[in-house]
């Protein structure tokens, strides 16, 4: 494969990782990749208006999105060609009763666990902060994204002097041990006004005008390619916004003649459950491939005959083996860095791969001429959740779970290889387009 555009798709990818801090973000950069190639936003408020060769991207909750392309072929015949990922990542969020005051002078964060963060990995790291405030303006309400890229806090280890275990038996409290340092009791300043002073001061927002906020802490330092050679790469949120821009690109990329409906989706709240407005388990995606069939004048059974000639992937990160805990994988399924992307099975459905689903990706990968790898949990250990069981129960299409290898998923600085994430975005392309290389 050309190495050039290898390193100019990972570049690429890296800055969308260090530039997408919430989900709010994610879906933010993501509609500037769309605009850049001439995809039209469509509002759900708003009348469609869809034709042959359209491109188009629709947002919900600014958390999630679906673009999509419209085909030149019958589209009860053709069917959608999917691909969904999930912009969200396991992480701290700032609760409503934003600050703490300690009798010591200390302004401390009250923070939320979001998902199945590893919590050990947050301490003694700068922290900034980002997300969104809904403010008043103009007698409405709006929507300001907020990225305070700064190291604002951090939450400090205890001493070893006065944890002696803290190598052997660790442990913590979700309520009363994370909790970031922020700031020293200044005179005067009420606890409530620690959080909007600074948002004020970093981005202007009138403090009086916020009405209310989602706010999220994440990694001031940014991702980076390490290794010998530079073949890894080490940041936060590889899972799972590599796989978003991944699908992203290969949508951007594919070719733009063919007879199938493109679709990529990415949803929110994947991390908790799926179960949201902007989550996998809504009807956002089933009502957005109504919506484009009804547009192009298909009947309700042509609507039907659609989705019954649709595929699915669902994109979301893999456990590659560990190089110090391999006992922890079946020995007969052990993916490995630089491997290629891996297709996930489950007989107890955790993930949605069958048979037929893992044999259109692994056609998708023969075009391409990329290799992939297989991957089942050990029977004794539970593997984590997706989006593709709710892609396929909402929909009854087709789903095939895989992702790109990874080592510590949900610490605050994941790792992977570079060359994995170049292949699945090659493989995304070949599904799309269905023929040769």
């Amino acid at each position: 494969m050309d190495n050039l555009t290898q390193q100019i798709f990972s570049e690429n990818m890296l800055q969308y990782l260090n530039g997408s801090p919430t989900a709010y973000h994610a879906v933010e950069n993501a509609a500037v990749m769309l605009r850049n190639h001439d995809f039209q936003e469509l509002k759900e408020t708003e009348k469609w208006s869809l034709h042959a060769g359209g491109k188009y991207f629709v947002v919900n909750n600014h958390s999630c999105i679906i673009a999509f392309t419209v085909g030149g072929g019958d589209l009860a015949q053709e069917g959608f060609r999917i691909i969904g990922a999930h912009t969200d990542s396991p992480g701290l969020k700032i609760k409503p009763g934003a600050c703490m005051l300690t009798p010591d002078g200390y302004v401390k964060l009250n923070v939320e666990v979001y998902g199945s963060a590893i919590l050990s990995t947050w301490f003694d790291r700068p922290l900034a902060m980002a997300g969104r405030v809904i403010v008043k303006q103009g007698g409405g309400l709006v929507e300001r994204l907020v990225k305070i890229d700064k190291p604002v806090c951090m939450i400090p280890n205890l001493c070893i002097h006065f944890n002696r275990d803290s190598n052997t038996n660790c442990s913590y409290n979700k309520q009363t041990d994370i909790l970031p340092l922020l700031s020293m009791k200044e005179e005067g300043m009420e606890k409530g006004d620690y959080l909007f002073e600074l948002i004020q001061k970093e981005t202007g927002i009138e403090k009086t005008d916020i009405l209310d906020y989602e706010l999220f802490l994440y990694e001031y330092q940014k991702g980076i390619f390490m290794g010998p050679n530079e073949e890894f790469i080490s940041a936060s949120r590889i899972d799972n916004l590599c796989m978003v821009y991944a699908g992203l690109s290969a949508l951007l990329e594919s070719e733009e003649d063919g007879k199938k409906c493109k679709v990529f989706a990415a949803f929110d709240h994947e991390e908790v459950g799926s179960a949201s407005a902007q989550g996998a388990y809504s009807d956002f995606l089933p009502h957005t491939l109504e919506r484009i069939s009804k547009n192009l004048g298909l009947t309700d059974d042509a609507c039907f005959q659609a989705i019954a000639n649709s595929t699915s992937i669902s994109a979301d990160t893999a456990h590659a083996v560990h190089p110090n805990y391999s006992d922890k994988h079946d020995s007969e399924s052990c993916p490995v860095l630089c491997g290629g992307p891996v297709i996930k099975y489950s007989a107890s459905q955790r993930y949605s791969t069958n048979a037929f689903s893992a044999a259109y990706f692994m056609e998708a990968c023969r075009r391409a001429q990329v290799p992939y790898q297989k991957y089942v949990n050990r029977n004794d250990i539970v593997g984590g959740s997706t989006i593709g069981p709710a892609l396929s129960s909402l929909t009854t299409i087709p789903t095939v779970d895989i992702g790109t290898p990874v080592l510590a998923m949900h610490s605050i600085r994941e790792f992977g290889a570079v060359v994995d994430n170049f292949y699945a975005k090659e493989a995304f392309r070949a599904y799309y387009e269905d023929k040769e290389a």
